[in-house]
């Protein structure tokens, strides 16, 4: 047998889906095969602190940080992919140290949200050229920011429910012509978000203008950037994507939400929804839904994996394109595991499948030229 691959895990991070982070790295390095995987677990805190020497997951749960346990990516400096994680060893003065170094393979970022799955660790990963789990810069970016991702989704053709965008400062100082703009363009209900946050934080649904003020002030609380949709009366939809260039759809799966919406309760907390795999509806709205997906997620430039949210009116008259999520929640009874499991992909394949796709783009990516093949002798350099 080869050597084993070694995979930094990275979890938890600064953004408020810290905790559910944790819970997909957990289930994430329990399925790692050990006989083709070394797993080094590399923890980031609520403060932005990398942590690799103990138990980093141990220390994010109890919140009881070792501060001299705190380590540092050292990007690779031979062209061969091969980053380290390297300790930091503290000094007098503010001054450091750094030891060890463990050389890394791949990376499998298992962070949702901000400073995690927006292209902030992507770029840094990019930046230390190493292989890494998942879509890139761009299709990070894209796939974070909600507002954006729908004007992606838009300019390409596909169905898109109506929605506005507002910004905080402007929120903050034109309450009641924001909320005319909204009324006029959208009607009650609607939702209002952060643009840029996962996992239903920070969404409220709004039934009448006495709801509005509230629900604009708790999206504000999380991002600059307020993204405000038409409520609709339909099913909730999943599809699972899977793949770089030529991606795959799954099985289309449906959400039932015990509560009024598919909120943060809903999904983390509240024990009362249920999830139907594969989803009761014909199969030309199924198919329908599958080839949204993979158009979704060339539209965004996504890469490796993710999960696609649709609404399907009740009376399955037409299939609304609702967000992509690129680093989806990723424990046993999360929903792309279960839409790939119901597909035919194990748990273990999947994350297998997904390592694979990740030294595949590494590898398309080494392509690319970097410097011109000639410098013209007229170039002053």
């Amino acid at each position: 047998m080869g050597r084993k691959i070694r995979v930094g895990v990275l979890f938890g991070g600064q953004s408020s889906e810290h905790e559910v982070s944790l819970a997909s790295a957990r289930s994430v390095m329990a399925a790692m095969d050990p006989d083709k995987y070394e797993v080094v677990p590399i923890g980031i805190t609520k403060a932005g602190a990398w942590l690799t020497s103990g138990d980093p997951m141990a220390q994010l749960r109890a919140g009881a940080v070792d501060s001299t346990s705190t380590a540092l990516l050292a990007p690779d400096l031979s062209g061969q992919g091969h980053a380290a994680i390297v300790q930091i060893n503290p000094g007098e003065s503010g001054a450091f140290s750094a030891t060890g170094g463990r050389a890394l393979d791949v990376i499998f970022p298992v962070l949702h949200g901000p400073y995690g799955e927006d292209g902030t660790v992507q770029g840094m990963l990019e930046l230390a050229s190493i292989p890494y789990v998942g879509a890139g810069v761009l299709g990070s970016a894209v796939g974070m920011d909600k507002g954006v991702m729908k004007d992606v989704f838009r300019a390409s053709g596909l169905p898109v429910a109506p929605y506005v965008v507002a910004l905080r400062h402007r929120w903050e100082r034109e309450p009641q012509t924001v909320q005319a703009e909204v009324e006029k363009a959208l009607g009650y209900p609607m939702f209002a978000k952060p643009s840029n946050m996962g996992s239903s934080v920070g969404v409220s649904k709004i039934h009448g203008p006495e709801e509005f003020a509230a629900a604009m002030d708790t999206a504000a609380r999380y991002d600059r950037r307020i993204v405000i949709e038409k409520g609709l009366d339909a099913r909730e939809m999943e599809c699972a994507v899977l793949g770089n260039d030529r991606p795959e759809a799954s099985v289309v799966g449906e959400i039932v939400p015990g509560n009024e919406f598919y909120d943060y309760r809903a999904k983390y907390v509240d024990d009362n929804s249920d999830l139907i795999i594969p989803a009761e509806i014909p199969k030309r709205v199924s198919e329908e839904i599958r080839r949204i997906s993979v158009e979704a997620f060339r539209a965004v430039d996504a890469a490796g994996m993710a999960r696609v949210d649709f609404f399907v009116e009740r009376d399955l008259s037409a299939v609304w394109l609702n967000e992509l999520n690129t680093i989806p929640g990723f424990t046993r009874i999360s929903m792309y595991p279960k839409l790939w499991q119901a597909s035919g992909v194990s748990y273990p394949e999947l994350i297998d499948r997904l390592i694979e796709l990740a030294l595949e783009r590494h590898e398309d990516r080494r392509r690319n030229r970097q410097a011109l093949d000639e410098v013209g002798s007229d170039l002053n350099v």
